[in-house]
């Protein structure tokens, strides 16, 4: 069996910071393997170990710096006595390249070298968390594809997996060739000391050059969206606490600030807009729903509707066409046959040729990435990962906000060429008023046509994904409250009525779901109160509650960031400050 190996060099997540012009600090900025990467690294050393005769190449796009990440790899095959290839895609006209053109490089340079039976891939990039490119190369390279892997055995000529999805699960099969994307949690990550990486051998590391893979077009010259002005992702905070003051005085100061933020009542933080419907009638915008995601498609239609006065809806679930209409759409096509992802994926780009929408937006889920990525590379369209913000440019082309240098700006996302399509983060639209009924809406049905390559052999969910978007409080715990004492956490969280949230770090240990995350990687929320117990404040995680009314934050150190994030904040461990938290909102009823 040969298997190839994505990687990519990214700054180290935690040394990232603005400096006071706002711009990302580049000096003295560590550069590493994307930690999802590692895992995609272990798994193909473990797989090649189970296995004799398994051959491992290992794969990166990037300046010859990036040679770093190969010897890495190169490294930890070492120490197990695997022998790793290593190319490295490297060249000034690569410079420029988006996803779909970073995708064609790796899929020319994997077709190249290969053919391979497994391609594996992190489940995303920490420092823009796209999660794009592998479903973007499997379509490419006309191969199935699964996300989140978690578990997985090969047996023979087919791949047994458990996908870590947003708020569930998802066990299938497919055979070989195919492209996996691995979770965070799927097996110990690669890592390799600098000293021991430097003693691998640069010989050993491939060079191709993009005239070696063909006249091209590459990087900018082949990206069908180009990167415009950044903002930075700041929210102004009152930063109040009595660091001095008892911590009963504390308590008591903090529950009169919140009463009078009123951070107290039910209701979200903000009141929603009614449906928008712009005076023009431009072309029309096509919203992609996922099943079981009615939140989300309510956000969606929502910003759809915004932008123009012909919203088609695809979906997969029997519609109810009044409550659709009422959230902006205007047609509905349903999609009848088995949820399998490329086969939507497969429909949509139909129904695109057909209908050639403006613009198409899709949930940004592992679902909705793996559509939206497929279809981007079946139609050569530009795709923006995870959008926070959708508005139109004075020609009436798309402009998609996402964040950028690990959350800690935003950037414009424009469009060259094409439909212009976008997944969008859920919880960070505003969720808009029914509109009242128009006239009786359009609606047709289609059948999928099944390729049968992915076998979905159980869908199940241990959560639920709009418990925490619709959410007028949310208590997070960081890793300093551990899981055998959530339990003391009730009292406070029955007395606000709060959904219970937590750093990304905390469901990397599997202490909450994966679907509990807050920030970057994880949910953006807009409750009218945000709790956090026992987290720094990473910017990686506060960046997820930057539409949140009220932030109260409680740590014992005075100097943790999340002091800075936050509204009001409390100085003194949590078995101490909660109870007379408690104590304190009980009194005022």
């Amino acid at each position: 069996m040969r298997i190839a190996v994505l990687v990519k060099q990214v700054p180290k997540f935690g040394e990232m910071e603005l400096g006071p012009d706002g711009r990302l600090r580049r000096d003295g900025i560590e550069l590493e393997m994307n930690p999802y990467c590692r895992r995609a690294v272990s798994q193909a050393v473990a797989l090649a170990a189970d296995q004799s005769g398994t051959q491992v190449t290992v794969f990166t796009l990037g300046p010859p710096t990036a040679d770093d990440t190969l010897r890495e790899a190169i490294a930890w095959g070492t120490e197990r006595g695997i022998e790793i290839e290593a190319v490295l895609v490297t060249d000034p006209a690569f410079a420029g390249s988006d996803t779909l053109a970073t995708a064609k490089a790796l899929t020319a340079a994997l077709e190249q070298i290969g053919p391979f039976d497994l391609v594996l891939a992190g489940r995303n990039s920490v420092d823009a968390d796209t999660g794009q490119v592998p479903a973007e190369i499997a379509e490419l390279l006309d191969v199935p594809f699964l996300t989140g892997v978690r578990e997985v055995t090969i047996d023979a000529h087919t791949v047994h997996a458990r996908c870590e999805h947003d708020d569930g699960w998802m066990d299938a099969a497919v055979d070989l060739p195919a492209v996996l994307s691995c979770a965070e949690r799927l097996i110990d990550p690669a890592k390799v000391e600098p000293a021991d990486r430097a003693l691998v051998d640069a010989e050993r590391i491939r060079t191709i050059s993009a005239a070696e893979l063909g006249p091209g077009p590459w990087g900018q010259d082949a990206s069908p969206t180009w990167v415009g002005t950044t903002k930075v992702m700041a929210v102004s905070r009152a930063r109040t606490r009595w660091p001095d003051a008892p911590l009963q005085e504390q308590v008591h100061n903090a529950v009169h600030v919140l009463a009078e933020r009123n951070a107290l009542t039910t209701g979200r933080a903000h009141t929603p807009e009614p449906v928008a419907r712009p005076q023009r009638d431009a072309a029309a915008v096509m919203v992609v729903a996922e099943p079981g995601r009615a939140h989300e498609t309510r956000e969606l239609l929502g910003a759809a509707a915004g932008l123009t006065g012909n919203v088609v809806l695809v979906t997969l679930e029997a519609p109810d066409t009044s409550t659709l209409m009422s959230w902006g759409a205007d047609h509905i096509i349903l999609l009848e046959g088995e949820n399998i992802e490329e086969d939507v994926a497969r429909a949509v780009v139909e129904l695109v040729e057909e209908h050639t929408p403006q613009v198409a937006l899709v949930s940004s889920t592992a679902w909705g990435r793996e559509v939206a990525a497929r279809v981007a590379a079946r139609t050569d369209a530009g795709l923006t990962g995870d959008a926070v913000d959708l508005e139109l440019g004075d020609d009436a082309q798309l402009i998609a906000w996402k964040p950028a240098f690990g959350g800690q700006l935003i950037a414009a996302i424009g469009y060259r060429w094409n439909v212009q399509l976008a997944t969008v983060r859920a919880g960070v639209l505003p969720v808009a008023r029914p509109r009242p009924l128009p006239a009786p809406v359009d609606h047709e049905t289609r059948a999928l046509t099944p390729r049968g390559r992915v076998r979905v052999l159980a869908r199940t969910r241990d959560d639920d994904l709009d418990l925490l978007a619709e959410a007028h409080t949310v208590v997070a715990v960081g890793q300093g409250v551990p899981p055998d004492e959530y339990g003391r956490l009730e009292p406070l969280r029955a007395l606000l009525d709060a959904e219970l949230g937590a750093t990304r770090k905390v469901t990397d240990k599997g202490w909450l779901p994966r679907s509990r995350q807050i920030g970057l990687t994880g949910r953006a929320i807009a409750p009218r109160l945000f709790v956090s117990i026992g987290a720094s404040g990473k910017f990686n995680h506060v960046i997820g509650v930057r539409a949140a009314g009220t932030v109260l934050a409680i740590n014992p150190d005075a100097s943790a960031p999340i002091f800075d994030a936050s509204d009001v904040g409390i100085v003194g461990d949590w078995q101490d400050v909660v109870p007379l938290l408690v104590e304190a909102l009980a009194d005022r009823g």
